[in-house]
């Protein structure tokens, strides 16, 4: 794979994030916080919200099935992209779990890879698992006061 067709990937999944309802679907995605893999469930069971949650983790562990495949370069993947860091973040502390609900253990493996190979992937999770919680408390003081 030539670098301008890694970069053309890169923009086409760059074009799939603006569509409209994927678009509501990452600003959603951004205040969900499950807890536990019930959770997790049974929003993505919901009629309200569930195509959001399945929308976004199913496209981000589909764009890096892309670069695991080697049709992506993972080094332009990693320095042009960063939401999929934060929706790992979040699902992280319960994959496990979600495996074994699922019956999969190779579920979101594409995304926990690519995540992960990078330099200092799990750190980045933490970190980034750290910053939303710092988040999540300035929403909720927010929506208190």
């Amino acid at each position: 794979m030539s670098k301008a067709e890694s970069a053309e990937l890169i923009l086409k999944l760059y074009d799939l994030r603006r569509e409209a309802t994927m678009r509501k679907a990452r600003d959603w995605m951004f205040f969900f916080n499950p807890t536990t893999a019930e959770e997790y469930m049974a929003t993505m069971m919901d009629q309200e919200h569930g195509a959001y949650v399945r929308m976004v983790v199913s496209y981000w562990d589909m764009a890096a099935a892309l670069v695991v495949e080697g049709a992506i370069d993972a080094e332009m993947f990693r320095k042009t992209n960063g939401e999929h860091i934060m929706v790992f973040a979040k699902i992280e502390p319960i994959l496990s779990d979600l495996r074994t609900m699922w019956q999969n253990p190779e579920a979101l493996a594409s995304l926990e890879k690519v995540i992960m190979d990078q330099p200092n992937g799990a750190e980045q999770v933490k970190q980034t698992q750290e910053w939303l919680k710092t988040v999540q408390a300035q929403i909720a003081a927010a929506q208190a006061g």
